[in-house]
């Protein structure tokens, strides 16, 4: 199965409400597709989500990387050399992973449409269902009570506070998302590297105080503020995720050996896509560290293929996989079934659509 052709495509899906973080303010998805075909008639399918305040990609740029680097330096290679076809991606061009994540996943697709089995059994099958959070954007205390409200009202046990934007009142989002919801609904708090460390750890160690139970707080801190990150790991009891400070397997094992987390947040966009993701669960699983699956502003595209890679993998046990449960509709059909808080994993070949 040789690659005969890579081509783009738009990728648009309008948000239930708009997404908002300490980051930016999102209403709708506009991301860049990708097709990877083949002189066997198959055909890939992928998907890049510009996020510069992120990876420092745009709709632009992602299509450049794709078109000019990616495409031509992997076409006519066969499917099945996919770790040389994935070292030639790595090595094209510095960074751009998005745009290297797109092709990644459709290499993979079609890697396990060349053996006629599903990605999730090709990358190791541990398991055939996850459990995803959903995202509860930040907003003042009383609409984010109300949207957490709705979240479990359509059956969501794990709810993802987005705060940050302004700190002050942080603590009190929290505490009345917790009062509003009981006991026995997961938090997690992602804080999108909007506090200093001395803000996190107050912060933090004040939700501990409040009783608030939180499972974890991701990227209290700028992503290149690893001596932040110890700071804030070392002084709260509350299980501290890197998200942002961890691209690549080289920056995983720099925060494990400096104990600057307790958790890692592996995101496809991120890594580059699934190869490189695999090398940053076995170096976390190796050392104890237990890892997250995300994901960026994505549709059912890109989310099913980093759902076939977290149900391929024991250490993955945390999933916020919830782009899909964003979106008013899908902008695909087939690949996993995606039904408020469940995540199942088709038996179709590949990531599961039909092209």
């Amino acid at each position: 199965m040789k690659i005969t052709d890579i081509q783009v495509f738009e990728v648009e899906a309008p948000l239930i409400t708009p997404f908002k973080t300490a980051l930016r303010t999102v209403d709708k998805i506009n991301n860049i597709g990708v097709y990877v075909y083949t002189d066997s008639g198959q055909v890939g399918v992928g998907e890049a989500a510009p996020t510069a305040v992120i990876t420092g990609e745009t709709r632009d740029s992602i299509i450049h990387a794709i078109l000019n680097y990616i495409k031509p330096t992997i076409q006519d290679m066969e499917i099945e050399d996919i770790a040389q076809i994935m070292d030639r991606i790595d090595k094209c061009l510095y960074k751009n992973t998005s745009a290297k994540a797109a092709v990644d996943m459709a290499i993979y697709d079609l890697f396990a449409k060349r053996y006629q089995a599903p990605l999730y059994k090709v990358l190791g099958g541990y398991r055939k269902e996850l459990v995803t959070d959903l995202t509860i954007s930040v907003n003042d205390a009383k609409e984010m009570v109300e949207d957490s409200l709705e979240a479990v009202n359509r059956g969501f046990q794990i709810l993802k506070v987005k705060v940050g934007k302004d700190p002050d009142n942080d603590v009190d989002r929290v505490t009345e998302i917790r009062k509003a919801v009981g006991p026995n609904i997961t938090l997690r708090v992602d804080a999108n590297q909007g506090w200093s460390p001395k803000q996190a750890v107050k912060i933090i160690r004040a939700l501990e105080d409040a009783n608030t139970n939180i499972e974890l707080v991701e990227q209290p801190v700028h992503y290149s503020d690893i001596e932040g990150m110890h700071y804030v790991t070392a002084n709260t009891q509350t299980s501290i995720l890197a998200d942002e400070s961890v691209f690549s397997p080289q920056d995983a094992l720099k925060l494990i050996h400096t104990r600057s987390c307790d958790l890692i947040n592996i995101k496809l966009m991120k890594t580059g896509g699934i190869y490189q993701a695999q090398k940053i669960v076995h170096i976390a699983e190796a050392n104890g560290i237990e890892c997250m699956i995300g994901c960026m502003l994505e549709t059912k595209i890109s989310v099913s293929a980093a759902a076939h890679f977290a149900a391929s993998q024991k250490n993955i046990t945390m999933v916020d996989l919830d782009g899909p449960s964003l979106c008013l509709k899908d902008p695909v059909t087939g690949g996993p079934t995606f039904e408020n808080q469940w995540i199942r994993m088709s038996e179709e070949p590949g990531i599961g659509f039909s092209i």
